[in-house]
Order: C-alpha cells, then sequence, then structure tokens
C-alpha cells in the first residue's frame, strides 16, 4: 500500500511546513541519508503552541499527543523533501528530546507518541533505533522536540 493511502486510511492529515524558525534548513540529504532538523509540537486546534515540563504542569499522556504531533510535522517534511513518502525505505534513528521536571524519568513513554506514528505509517520500516532524553528547558518552553534520521530510495 502506497504511504498517501495508508495516512488517508488512518486519516491523518500532515500539517503545512513552513519555513524554518532560525539559520538552518529543515532536511539536509547526504546519499541516501535524510537527516530532519528538530521540531516541536504545535496544537491540532490552532491553539499555542504546547509549552510545559513533563512531569509538572504536563502528564505524559499529554506529552505523548505532543510528540505525536510532532512525528507529524517530521514526516510533512520528508514529504517536502522527498516529493513521495514512498521513497522512506527505513526511520533509522530518532532522538527526542523531553522537557521534564528533574525527577522525571518516563521519557521513553513520551517520545513513544513519535516512535508508534512512524510504526503506523511505515509499518517496519518506521521501526527505529532511538534515545529519548530529559532536559533542563527547550527553545519557547516546549514540551519536546524531535529530530530523525531517514534512510530514502
Amino acid at each position: 500500500m502506497k504511504i498517501e493511502e495508508r495516512l488517508k486510511q488512518l486519516g491523518i492529515t500532515l500539517p503545512a511546513v513552513g519555513g524554518p524558525m532560525g539559520t538552518y534548513v529543515h532536511a539536509v540529504q547526504t546519499g541516501n541519508l535524510v537527516y530532519l532538523a528538530g521540531k516541536g509540537p504545535f496544537d491540532p486546534k490552532g491553539g499555542p503552541m504546547p509549552s510545559g515540563k513533563v512531569g509538572g504542569d504536563v502528564t505524559i499522556e499529554k506529552g505523548y499527543q505532543d510528540a505525536r504531533t510532532v512525528g507529524l510535522t517530521l514526516i510533512a517534511v520528508l514529504k517536502d523533501h522527498l516529493g513521495d513518502l514512498d521513497r522512506v525505505q527505513r526511520v533509522v534513528k530518532v532522538l527526542g528530546m523531553v522537557n521534564a521536571t528533574p525527577e522525571f524519568g518516563d521519557h521513553p513513554k513520551v517520545i513513544n507518541g513519535c516512535s508508534d506514528l512512524f510504526v503506523e505509517v511505515f509499518g517496519d520500516k518506521g521501526r527505529h533505533a532511538r534515545s529519548a532524553v530529559g532536559m533542563g528547558s527547550l527553545p519557547m518552553n516546549i514540551t519536546v522536540e524531535i529530530e530523525a534520521i531517514v534512510e530514502v530510495k
């Protein structure tokens, strides 16, 4: 099944890709690897960008949903860069950063929001190596930031 068909089947609409928020590009390809810049969450209902500390004023469940929206943005950037998501050979590596309180320890449960989405969309090609780490702060106090490396054909 084509990835575009899979997205429709799952009821997923990818967000629009805006310009970078700094001096960088969304994606860099070298050979058959695409490096996706770190992205933050968005509110699917159009509200302000989710912010706060997981383990404090943000629950694991909310962090999971925020990580899922980051995954949607990463897929949208990939589509914008490649033109065709069927060129994805494999999601190779994900680095998930969680804006967390010092005592918080469930970072993997939060970043699963993105990882689960990649597997839903790409199947076994979406399974990846991963790091899920806590940060003392993230830009604009966002809840999560995630970057990825993807192999393409």
